[in-house]
């Protein structure tokens, strides 16, 4: 069947101009409703205006005027249907073969800062989906397109042989229930926390894909990368790829560990991440000194890592971070210099992020974990303490120095994988225990990643002591003071090492297990 009637009716305009023009060249009646009926008229293309069809005028500013019969019938009539047939020859209607619509802005309304609730009510569009999903639903027949990247394609196939082929309405059929189905989940979502439903009773979820990706974790995996229709400014998803080849799975994994843990951190801080745990972390006076706090803490490790930064990469600390192979450095800018020394290196990604949110400034997000037939769904954990949260339950006190390294532990050992222990002195990490089946095989790995780096060093755990083994192992390598969130039904006999050993202990209530 050839294509003789379309109903065209789009928000975003988009080529639509030359689209319908070429259409109408080819012989094809265009119907068109609103803005868009306007905007053809006036580029001289041969419109037949919606109530022509419906003989019923558009009302309520709009909001009614292709939901009726006269529309619903030419997209939905099964052409080999003679009862079809028949209903369509007495009512005097007529089929419509191709339909091109997109909808309302919902989304890029909402995206403003300042919109209210009834202007985002008023962008969700009715009549836009219920054409596309008749029409879909009718792909044996009809032709829909929702995207102005199908519009080259849909006009060749047309040019060739008057219409599309079956294949190409099934594709495009399915693509408008991805698009409806988003539609409607972004709608629900902000009715949801409107509501003060964040996990409701469905929970529907939409994501925008950003690249497919060569592969999973492994080779014979098959992966790709998508990002949230509204992800903020800042994170993995939303960086601008400066240079280097294209990203992997693990890349993006590393990645995004690497920028949570920078987040933590106002003053300048580098995190290096291998394999989804902190192998350093450094803070200092700039960004420089940072790095090189990061680099000695596990100048081993780091090789092949992921680099992040808080602060624009220098000339000077780009001079040393092309010294060994990374595999990412992701920052908030470059400077100049610092840009061409890095690019030479062929393969490194460099990953711009733009301005950057500190994980106390940031709200939770509603995290999504896959498991088989199902999935986990939870706040992020951008829980922060300050040291007049922590508790000493110990004879001595820590001192300021001890007190300030504290601090940076409990910002660092909240990324690691658990069971997690960390060691750090001098603004840097020193000793770094993840993933372990327990607590006490952490401690032994990070002691002895830090080997005399340990005396005078803090100690800080994700979560509680079981019991006083772990002090025995710290008060042994030197370790000064110790935070950890307490809660143990054996809590005293940690404090009564850490006290046999003059070791001031904090306690900070709050458990930051990772799995």
């Amino acid at each position: 069947m050839a294509i003789k009637r379309a109903l065209i009716s789009v928000s975003d305009k988009t080529g639509i101009v030359e689209f319908s023009r070429e259409l109408s060249k080819l012989g094809v009646e265009i119907i068109s409703t609103g803005g868009t009926a306007t905007l053809l008229e006036k580029e001289g293309v041969p419109v037949i205006g919606i109530s022509d069809v419906t003989g019923f005028p558009e009302i309520m500013d709009g909001r009614v005027k292709t939901l009726h019969p006269a529309v619903h019938s030419g997209l939905l009539a099964v052409r080999d249907n003679e009862e079809h047939q028949q209903s369509m020859k007495e009512l005097g209607l007529d089929y419509i073969d191709l339909v091109i619509v997109n909808l309302y802005p919902f989304q890029q309304t909402i995206a403003k800062p300042d919109v209210s609730y009834e202007e985002a009510i008023e962008n969700i569009d009715i009549g836009g989906p219920t054409m596309l999903r008749s029409a879909a639903k009718n792909h044996a027949f009809v032709t829909v397109v929702v995207d102005a990247a199908d519009y080259a394609s849909v006009l060749e196939e047309i040019r060739a042989g008057e219409d599309t082929t079956l294949e190409t309405r099934k594709r495009l059929a399915a693509k408008v229930f991805r698009h409806t189905g988003a539609y409607d989940a972004l709608i629900s979502d902000y009715l949801s926390k409107q509501t003060g439903e964040p996990l409701p009773e469905r929970y529907t979820v939409t994501y925008e894909k950003v690249q497919d990706l060569r592969y999973g974790e492994n080779p014979h995996q098959k992966a790709a990368f998508y990002r949230k229709p509204l992800a903020e400014q800042g994170n993995i998803t939303t960086a601008e790829q400066l240079h280097g080849k294209e990203l992997s799975y693990n890349n993006i994994n590393d990645a995004n560990a690497a920028l949570s843990i920078v987040k933590e951190f106002t003053e300048p801080a580098v995190v290096a991440v291998k394999h989804m745990n902190p192998c350093g972390v450094g803070i200092g006076k700039d960004i420089h000194e940072a790095y090189q706090k990061a680099y000695a803490a596990d100048p081993t490790s780091i090789f092949g890592g992921i680099v992040a930064a808080n602060r624009t990469i220098d000339e000077e600390t780009a001079s040393l971070l092309k010294e060994i192979f990374l595999e990412i450095i992701i920052a908030p800018d470059f400077t100049p210099a610092a840009f061409e020394i890095l690019s030479a290196k062929k393969n490194i990604r460099l990953l711009k992020l733009g301005e950057l949110t500190s994980s106390a400034d940031r709200k939770p997000e509603w995290l999504v974990t896959s498991v088989d037939g199902g999935m986990l769904v939870q706040e992020s954990d951008v829980h922060s303490i300050t040291d007049a949260d922590l508790k000493v339950v110990t004879n001595r006190q820590p001192t300021e120095e001890e007190l300030k390294q504290l601090l940076f532990g409990w910002k660092v050992v909240k990324h690691v994988k658990s069971n997690a222990i960390l060691l750090a002195a001098d603004n840097m990490t020193v000793g770094v225990g993840a993933g372990q089946m327990n607590r006490v095989g952490a401690a032994r790995i990070a002691i002895e990643q830090a080997g005399e780096k340990a005396k005078g060093a803090i100690l800080a755990s994700d979560a509680f002591f079981p019991m006083g083994d772990t002090l025995e192992l710290a008060a042994k390598a030197g370790i000064t003071a110790v935070i950890q969130p307490g809660g143990s039904i054996r809590d005293e006999e940690s404090i009564a090492v850490a006290n046999a050993h003059n070791i001031a202990m904090v306690l900070t209530g709050v458990r930051h297990f990772k799995h």
